[in-house]
């Protein structure tokens, strides 16, 4: 149970992380529930969630850390109590933030695993594109490499969202939030080429918005299309791990190597924050070395 007072704070901010920030339901739930077990913690001291000092917030990360809680729980903890406390800031209920002084632990952040332009080539030409499926799951292939959508997207694109005389697609991503992504000529080519052939077999008749329906006329599953990912990535010999990300992962290291602008990288992955684009940057560290070594004087 919530106490009356904390919650008096706490929904509200909950409230406006709905409408502001516009995150996830399982962000905002992990959110309610840090603030609600470091308010339990301080009740013990009888102490209100909105009135705690930095040193109640140390003082509970220590305990915490000596029960064996992971690095990234202790991060994702840090990054609650901050937005709460800097919205009773905003909100001229509090006068200072207890968390200003606090640095976020060090995340030994792993860095995706990302396929060569050689990789991808070889991973799309495996569909057989003379059958209706294979059509099919080549312009799925084209359109998650030429977008960096994520899986989920992919497999939830209707007909309605995709915008073939201007060439782009309107993407729902998390927190509801839609953003245009262009496709390119090439994927353009084969959804071209899939909805005038493949899909109206793979539909049999059958009505359907779902712009990539199985040959059952029902929407594909993340799951489904993963599996799809993993056996053509076996017929073209890629050995390297892979994970549903792997062409969104691709899709962001090849335009960073390109010289694309990360914040433009930003906006097509959808990203909310700026900081997690930038866990594509360390790909572009071979091209600024080739790029100095052949314009340097000493190079």
């Amino acid at each position: 149970m919530e106490d009356k007072t904390s919650s008096h704070y706490l929904q509200p901010f909950l409230d406006s992380l709905w409408l502001e920030s516009g995150l996830s339901t399982n962000t905002v739930e992990a959110y309610r529930g840090d603030l609600l077990a470091f308010a339990s913690w301080l009740r013990e001291f009888d102490i209100d969630l909105s009135s705690a000092t930095r040193q109640d917030i140390l003082r509970y990360q220590s305990i915490r850390m000596r029960e064996g809680r992971k690095v990234r729980s202790e991060a994702r903890l840090l990054s609650s109590l901050r937005r709460f406390y800097r919205y009773l800031c905003r909100e001229d209920i509090r006068d200072s933030d207890p968390t200003a002084q606090i640095e976020s632990p060090r995340l030994g952040r792993p860095l995706p695993t990302s396929l060569t332009e050689q990789d991808v080539e070889d991973l799309l030409a495996q569909p057989d594109v003379l059958l209706a499926l294979g059509l099919r799951d080549r312009s799925m292939l084209e359109v998650l490499y030429a977008t960096g959508l994520r899986v989920t997207e992919l497999v939830s694109l209707t007909i309605e969202q995709l915008n073939m005389r201007q060439g782009l697609i309107r993407c729902i991503g998390k927190g509801n939030k839609e953003r245009l992504v262009p496709l390119g000529e090439i994927a353009l080519d084969y959804l071209q080429e899939y909805l005038l052939e493949s899909r109206p077999i793979l539909l049999n008749g059958r009505l359907s918005d779902d712009l990539f329906p199985t040959n059952r006329g029902k929407a594909m599953t993340r799951q489904a299309f993963w599996y799809l990912i993993k056996r053509y990535a076996k017929q073209a010999e890629i050995d390297k791990p892979l994970s549903p990300h792997t062409l969104r992962h691709a899709f962001a290291t090849h335009l960073l190597n390109h010289g694309a602008d990360l914040r433009v990288v930003q906006l097509l992955l959808g990203h909310s924050d700026l900081s997690t684009t930038q866990i594509y940057t360390h790909v572009a560290k071979e091209r600024l070395k080739s790029i100095h070594a052949e314009h340097h004087p000493r190079g």
